[in-house]
Formats: structure tokens, C-alpha cells, sequence
């Protein structure tokens, strides 16, 4: 039965968007499980250490293998295919050869050089904390191998639809993370957490390779080094690869200046921005990896009406979601930091309620730029699928250059008493804190990635003239003042929360999320179905056309 469910297919994009998005959600949530383990079981310097010595390594993963390898691979494993299985599967086998073999080349010169990579990294810790940290980035330098190969499956499974082993990865990856936290850590320190995370990696690889193999990948050899295939997706990954470098240089940029602010600035915007992740992961993620293949698929029949088709219903059910979330973490963003880490899972409790407060603060920031933050990845996988991969790494190099300006600008005024701080502290209720400079780095991410998406939107018009945005509006029009009706009546229904629950204790706390999420989503959903959206119905139509009885 297991096996049966892996190698099941998706029949629409929505549904299969859902089904990532339904276990995105369920890895995202696993993620601040974890999130609070570390923020409570580890004092904030030692959650620092562990959060900046992941940063080398996912700098590797984002780099080579999100930025380089899933965006080139799939586009022409698909071209492939569709002219001959045979040699998509030659093609399949000598990528999984070479950037096995470069990855690990790669992890083993970083191993060596993991040292001088920590100075950069976090040049405001002590000398203890760097040898902390660059030995926890040494054992972590396994993950990207294993999550190299992996990778690889996953662009087969896409193409074939096969979205459940898929979306079941990043959930194993995560248990093993929390592994290693609550049973290796205990005895080994925080490099029971690294050994967590390599275990996570490996289980991330392994769910997904019974139905790879079942439905296309044979491993042969030998393998064919100078297949004109691997040659595409070197060139084609050669700018990707530079652009997602930018934007992993400006999360390092970031640590970096975090690292020379007060013990737990690391933490405070490591937590907040996986937060922010939650809605970019459940939404903007998942359609962009579901619609992918399609486009990919049109994009190479020269079908430019179902291109668009596909395009604009990603694009609309995206920002039909995307509002009411936005809407929900603002008005919820001290609720949400409370449960998820102010909440004592396990631990003598590090997190306390100035880190709340603060953690709080930066979310509501990040909560401007959650549109962008979801339809970034659909516009750039769109361009992928058109086969440019220059433009989206032009733009994105545009917005870490703005992003660090900002960063180190909003960090040093909020540093001093002015105006632009007391205004901060009063609309974000920082009242009390003494050091907020922390909050600079979110605002400043958030800035740039709107201007990163606005930038997209207008380039992709100009390469794509096929391509418009004229329905866009009609879906604002209705989804905006549905969103502002349902933050009007979750505000009402937090102060009647207040009063029937005791929102000290955790029950009473949550007992007041759900009452308010409810409220928010029935109304949502209510107000919408009045005004006919088109988006709401297909989302229906699309599940139902997944579990319909075949003839």
C-alpha cells in the first residue's frame, strides 16, 4: 500500500500544488518544532553557533543544487524524454555521477578551509565560539553530498508527477534534524545536532528513491561524460548558480552582521525568517515546483496559450491565498512566536519573553513581504522554463546589493535614539528592549524582495510578450477587501478570545489562535464565494478531480 501511494500520480497543478503545500506545511511546522527545541534546550550562543555553522553548508546546497541543479536539469531531462527515453536516462545517470562527484570534491576543500570560511561568516564571535562553529560546519559538509543526489530524484519525480515521495522529503529531512537534537545532542553537545541533520539529509534521499527507480532512473555505466545534455545544463545552470550565490551571500552578509549585535541576534532572525518561510514554502514554493513541468512541457511544444493557462491560474490561486496569510501573521505574529517558541517543549526554557518580543517584531516586518517572498519562485521558475536563467540572476544580484546597503543602514539607525527608532519601537511595541537593532535585518530583506519581484514582473513582460497581467487585478479586487473584512472581524475576534480564554496559560493561548483562524477563514472563504471567485472554485474543482472515481 505504501509503495502504491509513492508511485501514485497527480492530475491537475492545483492538486498537486496542494499536496506539496500539505507537506511543506507539515516539514514547516517540524522546522519550528525544532526551532524551539534549539531556542530552549541551548542558551542563545550556542543557537548561534549552530545556526551560522548551517550557513557554509546550505550556501553549497542553495548554490549547486536548488539554484543550479533542479532549475537546469528538469527543462532538459524533459526535452529529452519526450524525444528519446533512452538517452534522458543516459542523460539522468551522468548527472547524478558528475555533481555527485563535484560536491564532494567541494565539501572535502571546504572541510580544509572551514576555519578561515568561519571568520568571515560570524566575524563578531570569539575565538572559542569560531572553533565551535567551524567544527559543527565540518560534519555538516556531508549533508550537501546526500542532498545533491537527492535532488536529482526529485527533478525525476517532478516530471512524472510523482509529488508524494517528493513532498514527503523535506518532512524526514527535519525528523532527523530533531533526532539529533533530542537523543544525540544530550551526549554529544551540538554536534549531535550536525550528525542530525547528515542523518536528515540521508532520509531525505531514501524516500525518494524506490519510485525514481520504478518509473524512469536506471543507474548504468558507464556514464557518458560528454553527453550534449550535460553540457545544456552546465550552461544553463552557470547563471542560476550565480544568482542563488547572491542571494545565499546576503543571508552570510546578514549572520554576519548579526554576529556583531547582542548574543541571540542570530537566532532572533534565523527564527523569524523561517516564520516567514512557512507561507513562501506552503504557497509560493509548491505551486512554482508543480507548475514547473507543465511549463517546461509548453514552454518546448511552443504552446504559448497553455503556457499562459497555466502561468495566470499559478499566479492567481497564489495571490488568493497569499492575502488572508498575510493578513492572519501580522495580526498573529506575537500568538504564533508564543506557541511555537515561547512554548517549553523541552529544555530549562533559553527563550524568554524579550526574545519573543523581539522575534514577534521581526515577523511583523516580514509579513509586508510575504506576496513577494511566494511569487518570486513562480516568476523565476518561469523564466527557467523559457530556458533563461540570466535575467532572474541579473535581478536578484540588483536586490542583495540593495539588501546589504539596507541592512547595514537600518541596523546602524536603529542602533541610536532618532526618529526613524522611536517610531520603530512604538508601532512594533519594543518598548522596554535596549537593543532592537536586530529588526533592521528583516526590514531590510523585505525591502529588496519587493523590489526583486516587481523587477521580475516587468522583465518576464518584455521576454515573454505573450504573457499578461491584466488578471491580476481582477483577482486583487476581490481577495483584497475579502482580506480586509476578515482582518476586521479576527481583530474582533481576538479581543472575545481574551475575554472567554485565559491567554497566559498555553491552552487558553491556542484555544484564541484557533477561534481568530477560524473566523478568519470562514469569513475569507464566505466573502470570496459571494463575489465568485474564480480561484476559490478551482482549488475545489482540482481536489475533486483528483479523488473522482474512474469510470
Amino acid at each position: 500500500m505504501i509503495s502504491r501511494m509513492l508511485n501514485s500520480k497527480t492530475k491537475t497543478i492545483t492538486f498537486a500544488a496542494l499536496l506539496v503545500a500539505s507537506f511543506a506545511f507539515l516539514s514547516r511546522v517540524l522546522g519550528l518544532v525544532r526551532n524551539n527545541l534549539l531556542g530552549n534546550i541551548f542558551p542563545s550562543e550556542q543557537a548561534d553557533i549552530y545556526l551560522a555553522a548551517f550557513r557554509i553548508p546550505d550556501f553549497v546546497f542553495s548554490i549547486l543544487i536548488t539554484g543550479g541543479i533542479v532549475a537546469a536539469f528538469l527543462p532538459v531531462f524533459a526535452k529529452y524524454f519526450q524525444d528519446d527515453e533512452k538517452k534522458a536516462k543516459e542523460l539522468a545517470g551522468s548527472v547524478l555521477f558528475v555533481f555527485t562527484f563535484s560536491l564532494a570534491l567541494l565539501s572535502f576543500v571546504l572541510f580544509l578551509f572551514a576555519g578561515k570560511l568561519t571568520a568571515l561568516v560570524v566575524p563578531g564571535f570569539s575565538q572559542y565560539q569560531r572553533e565551535m562553529t567551524s567544527g559543527l560546519m565540518r560534519i555538516m559538509f556531508l549533508s550537501p553530498i546526500i542532498l545533491g543526489v537527492s535532488a536529482i530524484f526529485s527533478s525525476i519525480l517532478q516530471y512524472f508527477n510523482l509529488f508524494l515521495a517528493y513532498s514527503l522529503a523535506p518532512v524526514f529531512y527535519n525528523l532527523g534534524i530533531i533526532f539529533g537534537i533530542l537523543f544525540l545532542a544530550p551526549r554529544y553537545g551540538l554536534s549531535g545536532v550536525a550528525f542530525g541533520v547528515v542523518i536528515g539529509a540521508l532520509m531525505h534521499l531514501l524516500i525518494q528513491i524506490p519510485p525514481a527507480l520504478k518509473h524512469c532512473f536506471c543507474f548504468r555505466v558507464p556514464f557518458k561524460l560528454n553527453h550534449p545534455g550535460l553540457k545544456r545544463i552546465f550552461k544553463l545552470m552557470a547563471p542560476r548558480t550565480i544568482g542563488a550565490a547572491g542571494f545565499q551571500i546576503n543571508l552570510i552578509v546578514i549572520t554576519a552582521i548579526a554576529s556583531t549585535l547582542s548574543a541571540g541576534a542570530i537566532r532572533t532572525f534565523s527564527f523569524s525568517n523561517d516564520l516567514y518561510g512557512v507561507p513562501i514554502g506552503l504557497i509560493g514554493i509548491s505551486f512554482a515546483a508543480a507548475v514547473f513541468p507543465m511549463l517546461s512541457k509548453s514552454f518546448t511544444g511552443k504552446d504559448d496559450r497553455h503556457f499562459m493557462s497555466n502561468f495566470s491560474n499559478s499566479f492567481s490561486q497564489i495571490l488568493f491565498l497569499i492575502v488572508p496569510l498575510t493578513f492572519m501573521m501580522f495580526l498573529l505574529r506575537a500568538h504564533i512566536v508564543r506557541l511555537f517558541y515561547g512554548t517549553l517543549l523541552v529544555g530549562p526554557g533559553y527563550f524568554g519573553w524579550a526574545d519573543t518580543r523581539l522575534t514577534a517584531a521581526s515577523v511583523g516586518v516580514f509579513s509586508i513581504a510575504i506576496f513577494s517572498g511566494c511569487l518570486i519562485p513562480l516568476l523565476a521558475k518561469t523564466f527557467y522554463a523559457a530556458h533563461d536563467t540570466k535575467t532572474p540572476v541579473k535581478i536578484t544580484m540588483v536586490s542583495v546589493v540593495l539588501n546589504i546597503f539596507l541592512a547595514l543602514g537600518f541596523v546602524r539607525l536603529l542602533q541610536y535614539t532618532n526618529v526613524f527608532q522611536r517610531f520603530t519601537i512604538n508601532f512594533l511595541r519594543l518598548k522596554g528592549i535596549d537593543d532592537i537593532a536586530v529588526v533592521g535585518l528583516p526590514l531590510a530583506l523585505s525591502i529588496s524582495s519587493i523590489v526583486q519581484c516587481i523587477l521580475l514582473l516587468v522583465f518576464l513582460r518584455r521576454k515573454l510578450k505573450f504573457i499578461n497581467f491584466n488578471f491580476v487585478s481582477k483577482v486583487l479586487f476581490k481577495v483584497i477587501p475579502a482580506g480586509l473584512v476578515m482582518s476586521v472581524l479576527m481583530y474582533l475576534g481576538l479581543r472575545l478570545g481574551a475575554l472567554l480564554f485565559n491567554t497566559r496559560t498555553v491552552l487558553g493561548l491556542l484555544f484564541q489562535v484557533i477561534l481568530v483562524c477560524v473566523i478568519g477563514v470562514f469569513s475569507y472563504l464566505l466573502i470570496t464565494g459571494i463575489m465568485g471567485c474564480q480561484e476559490l472554485k478551482d482549488i475545489v474543482f482540482s481536489v475533486r478531480k483528483q479523488f473522482r472515481a474512474r469510470p
